[in-house]
């Protein structure tokens, strides 16, 4: 029978083993252990210095870059736009001072800024689809050729407010407005294409004042009125005069941070993912402006290239030489499908290559017509000639 000695060994025991233990480990073990971690740490630092530095120079290159972007820009964007009105559609949340800047780099450019539209966080509510659609229905010229979400509706209906008329296009605007397609029959007589309609079969109440403000003769449709039916709405805000104007659009992403009301961003981006590439059907050149965060993770860009969108995108246009990349990317949309550019991931490449050719006006290409005006030495000319026969 074990007695109470037994036990009494066996707790002493236990307690040396456990004396011995602390000891050893305090004593033989404790240098190693602190040389390791002296070293790890001092490797941490090290790396960290190394990052320090590499971010350091990786800010002087930047800022170098933004100098010479600045430096070069009107060189390298002049007269890429020239002659075309481009619209600013922001998104809520956009950075004020990118919008600005690429106002000037498209003054840049030879093109004119005629109006800007600002899309309402009301807008982008999923809960709003309904209402959405059936103002988009209401107003809409022929609802019937609508398709796809409600977002996807009112985005065409919003560009083809915005949209310079094409030629040959049912818009029915006055002859010399300078947006609609100059047709003289063999009268002589100026009509609508397509149509066989003469100046003299359109309205005479409001006649040209109604192809200025962008309206159509026969008033099935009129560009101003849709715009305003949609700003009235709270949907958008409308800056200028830009129905009927639109060349070419540039879409201006939510920027990093920016406080937002509503749906989660992943959502109200994917809206205007949908918007976008419904504005882009009606107004051909499209490019989509953002800062890096927006082309990564659910950012606008990021969708929009997920989904191979037919627009151009840059996430760099946080920056002066990215504001520059826009002007490109846009200008190149003008003839071919839309790009990539910047440093996210699925890029093209940083910037158009190679570089989108520069417009001219139609005057400065016309042939100089021969100077048929007698010379001021005309006689002077002709008498040399015969003394030189003679």
């Amino acid at each position: 029978m074990i007695d109470f000695r037994y036990h009494l060994v066996s707790i002493i025991a236990v307690f040396l083993a456990l004396t011995v233990g602390l000891a050893l480990g305090t004593t033989m073990l404790q240098d190693p252990l602190l040389n390791t971690l002296q070293s790890e740490t001092a490797d941490l630092r090290g790396q960290t210095e190394e990052l320090r530095n590499e971010r350091d120079v990786a800010d002087k290159v930047n800022a170098g870059a933004d100098e010479m972007a600045e430096a070069m820009s009107k060189d390298v964007l002049s007269d890429l736009l020239t002659g075309l009105g481009v619209v600013v559609v922001s998104a809520p949340g956009a950075d004020e001072e990118m919008i600005e800047a690429l106002n000037g780099r498209v003054e840049e450019a030879g093109g004119e800024v005629v109006g800007r539209v600002q899309i309402s966080e009301t807008f982008l509510k999923a809960g709003n689809a309904t209402f959405v659609d059936e103002l988009t229905m209401q107003i809409a010229r022929e609802p019937d050729d609508l398709t796809g979400s409600p977002y996807e509706k009112a985005g065409a209906e919003i560009g083809r407010a915005l949209a310079v008329p094409k030629k040959g296009e049912d818009t029915g605007t006055e002859e010399g407005t300078g947006s609609s397609s100059e047709a003289d029959d063999a009268s002589g007589e100026t009509g609508r294409e397509g149509e066989g309609e003469t100046v003299d079969d359109a309205p005479t109440d409001g006649g040209e004042g109604d192809g200025e403000n962008g309206g159509d003769e026969d008033g099935d449709h009129d560009r101003e009125a849709v715009l305003e039916a949609f700003s009235e709405s709270g949907l958008i805000k409308v800056e200028d005069d830009p129905a009927g104007a639109a060349d070419a659009l540039i879409v201006v992403a939510p920027a990093a941070g920016a406080s937002r009301d509503g749906d989660e961003p992943e959502s109200s981006n994917a809206v205007l993912a949908a918007i976008t590439t419904a504005l882009h059907k009606k107004v051909d050149a499209t490019a989509v402006a953002g800062d890096g965060p927006s082309g990564r993770g659910h950012g606008l860009l990021a969708q929009a290239r997920s989904q191979e969108a037919p627009f151009a995108t840059v996430d760099t246009a946080g920056r002066p030489m990215g504001q520059v990349v826009t002007i490109l990317a846009l200008a190149e949309n003008l003839e071919k499908k839309g790009r990539a550019y910047g440093i996210g991931e699925g890029v093209h490449g940083f910037l158009p290559d190679p570089l989108p050719e520069r417009r001219e006006d139609d005057d400065s290409s016309a042939p100089e017509a021969p100077d048929t005006r007698p010379s001021e030495n005309g006689s002077d000319d002709a008498r040399r000639a015969v003394q030189d026969e003679e």
